[in-house]
């Protein structure tokens, strides 16, 4: 999740366990700890994959932080022994845990058993919703006003969790809303991701992959027809075969699960997330390799700039999402003429 909501959610477990006796101060030690996993992002790992797919690497392993609230919380019941050490075990060890666990339930990926096994990506909540994190923020506010706010605290955090709860039921119901569509074009046994639309719950994206087609479809709570609109991409599997030995390649298909557009632009070849952001709006994009006379020639891989912000499309958006406009267009990020479709 965004640092805004990582920072909400240790403030408000920190002042539930610690805030009778700290006060205020415990809201700033809760908002701290609950940033320390993300300051991996200051490493550098040599190359722009490598940097991608080593975020939420060993910061956020479960493996790693359980010892490591261990001895935090004996540093910090050395510094203020007026909290017993188990109290503050509880509190650095919610905060330390419940950061990698939030951040699983977004589809960017969480090595949570690093160095072992995948990412952990549930996929049911987009890395920032305000639905989510407005609670947490409330019962902060209020604690900062008259602290201890044990109540609001408590609240705030029940809302947020009942919240998150709430977005992998949605998931669930359009999973099962997509796949007859999807099994009717042909694309039954495809990899099949679904996530929610940026900012909500309310409207979702399904995309659907094999080696030579992707099938985007996007449906929402508040749609006023059943019928669901395909739209085909397609994919090319003679590139993906051309960079498969190249270990960067390798990299970014583990760390995606193979959700990637390979495309080339001149002489080079380069690989999108195609998980991330929306089609025209994807936001990693890297270049991993030229081509030479019919050869492949790796490279230290690069990021391509992000794609420019599309600010006309946000109220498209939430015309989408509230059902005013029946049919959103990925390709184009653009509603159909009547009569026409994507």
């Amino acid at each position: 999740m965004d640092s805004i909501t990582q920072i909400a959610l240790g403030a408000s477990i920190a002042g539930a366990v610690a805030g009778k006796t700290l006060g205020r101060s415990a809201l700033m030690t809760g908002a701290l700890l609950g940033t320390l996993p993300d300051l991996d992002v200051v490493i550098d790992y040599g190359s722009a994959v490598a940097n991608f797919t080593q975020h939420r690497g060993f910061s956020h392993s479960l493996f790693v932080l359980a010892p490591l609230a261990l001895l935090i919380a004996w540093g910090l019941w050395r510094w203020k022994p007026q909290l017993s050490y188990p109290r503050w075990l509880a509190l650095t060890g919610l905060i330390l845990i419940t950061h990698p666990l939030l951040d699983a339930f977004t589809t960017y990926g969480t090595q949570l058993f690093w160095p072992f096994g995948r990412p952990v990506a549930i996929n049911s909540i987009f890395i920032i919703d305000p639905l989510y994190t407005l609670p947490l923020l409330a019962g902060c506010l209020a604690f900062l006003y008259r602290p201890p706010a044990a109540k609001a605290l408590v609240t705030g955090l029940f809302l947020s969790s009942l919240y998150l709860g709430w977005s992998v039921s949605a998931q669930q119901i359009i999973t099962d809303r997509v796949k007859p569509a999807l099994a009717q074009a042909g694309m039954e046994p495809a990899a099949l991701l679904v996530q929610p639309m940026p900012f909500n719950t309310v409207l979702w994206r399904a995309t659907a992959i094999n080696a030579e087609h992707r099938v985007e479809i996007v449906t929402g709570f508040l749609d006023t027809s059943d019928e669901l609109v395909l739209e085909h991409f397609p994919r090319q599997p003679a590139l993906a075969e051309m960079v498969a030995g190249l270990p960067e390649a390798q990299r970014l298909e583990w760390f995606t699960r193979g959700f990637l557009d390979y495309q080339q632009r001149g002489n080079q070849i380069t690989a999108t997330d195609i998980r991330l952001g929306i089609p025209g709006a994807h936001p990693f994009t890297f270049l991993l390799a030229e081509t030479e006379d019919g050869r492949v020639q790796p490279l230290i891989s690069g990021r391509l700039p992000r794609p420019a912000l599309n600010r006309a499309a946000l109220p498209l958006l939430w015309e989408r999402m509230t059902g005013q406009v029946p049919v959103l267009c990925l390709a184009t990020l653009s509603a159909p003429n009547p009569g026409s479709s994507c």
